[in-house]
């Protein structure tokens, strides 16, 4: 008898286990960006894999472009069993796991070396968050690079702290909210996917982004400047239900595994050579701004005090990434 496609997402309530292991297991991923875009590629990278490796026992869907859920939607559908994986900026988790922003604290990871290490499986800094994660009914597969923080504004540049005092300014989290208003900014939290309208109605004067999304998101066609401040760092998780984890056999498991460790490291060797990319075609479109040491340094005297706050805010856990970043 020919067995039927096993849909995973609508038998969260029952037992895997009993399943047979040769049923076709179907894992859908809902992703925010443009399948396009480099989150997007590495996605149809797991994919391949996955496929490939399992001899189609997993089916792997990719849903880009917010089609099924917006970002702060995404943990809910995916620990509720809506669906079974979906994609979402670190910074979302902040409502339940405040310490996740210690990636949005001022300048607490400076450079690419820096955000390497404090990335990889066994650092200090991921593994305790990584823990943190799957109490919430999700398991991180991977983390994605996304790059680094940039500020887009229209009719003039930004580039030192003063420059920003008054305006509304798109953020993506409670602490690059804390960064804006240390610098006279009124923030305005808001998804990914409602950038481009709100910067073309001017809802808001000034946005974060990260300088890879400036293309496949065609912000250049609303915002005329860019300022590489790389003031905080952006990363993305994939995430899969846990139930759902737990129940897949022991093989599957495995080659999800390996496959995410596999598009993992190869998207984080990759960030460097495509923000230089992307500031290329910035350029090509936009003025953009590069700092000199000086400038980076007026806006770390001038946001310094968010520290603090995110400390308060984060609790033990907030100190404990501090004091292991600082370490790193």
């Amino acid at each position: 008898m020919k067995l039927k496609k096993l849909l995973i997402g609508s038998l969260l309530g029952t037992s895997l286990l009993s399943l047979p292991a040769f049923a076709e297991t179907t894992l859908r991923i809902t992703l925010q960006l443009p399948l396009k875009h480099h989150l997007g590629q590495n996605l149809v990278d797991f994919k391949k894999q996955v496929e490939e490796e399992s001899k189609g026992e997993l089916k792997v869907q990719i849903y880009p472009s917010a089609q099924l859920y917006k970002d702060k939607e995404v943990h809910q559908a995916v620990s509720s069993g809506a669906i079974e994986m979906g994609v979402l900026s670190l910074a979302k988790m902040a409502g339940t796991i405040p310490a996740v922003d210690i990636f949005y604290v001022p300048f607490m990871f400076p450079d690419y070396d820096k955000v390497r290490k404090a990335t990889t499986p066994d650092s200090p800094v991921r593994s305790q968050l990584d823990k943190e994660i799957i109490k919430t009914g999700v398991r991180p597969l991977w983390w994605q690079a996304y790059g680094g923080v940039a500020l887009l504004s229209k009719s003039d540049a930004v580039r030192l702290p003063q420059d920003m005092e008054g305006k509304k300014v798109r953020v993506f989290g409670k602490t690059l909210g804390e960064f804006a208003k240390s610098v006279g900014a009124a923030p305005t939290v808001m998804s990914g996917s409602e950038q481009f309208l709100a910067y073309q109605r001017g809802t808001v004067d000034a946005g974060m982004t990260g300088v890879t999304a400036i293309q496949s998101r065609k912000l250049f066609q609303v915002m005329d400047h860019v300022t590489l401040t790389n003031h905080a760092n952006i990363e993305f998780l994939t995430i899969i239900n846990e139930k759902l984890w737990q129940g897949l056999p022991a093989d599957q498991q495995a080659i999800i595994s390996k496959a995410a460790q596999r598009v993992e490291l190869d998207l984080r060797n990759k960030i460097q050579t495509l923000e230089t990319d992307a500031v290329k075609f910035a350029e090509s479109k936009m003025t953009v701004t590069k700092l000199s040491p000086t400038d980076i340094e007026a806006w770390r005297k001038a946001t310094s005090p968010v520290v603090d706050t995110f400390i308060k805010q984060a609790g033990p856990l907030g100190q404990q990434l501090v004091d292991a970043a600082a370490s790193l």
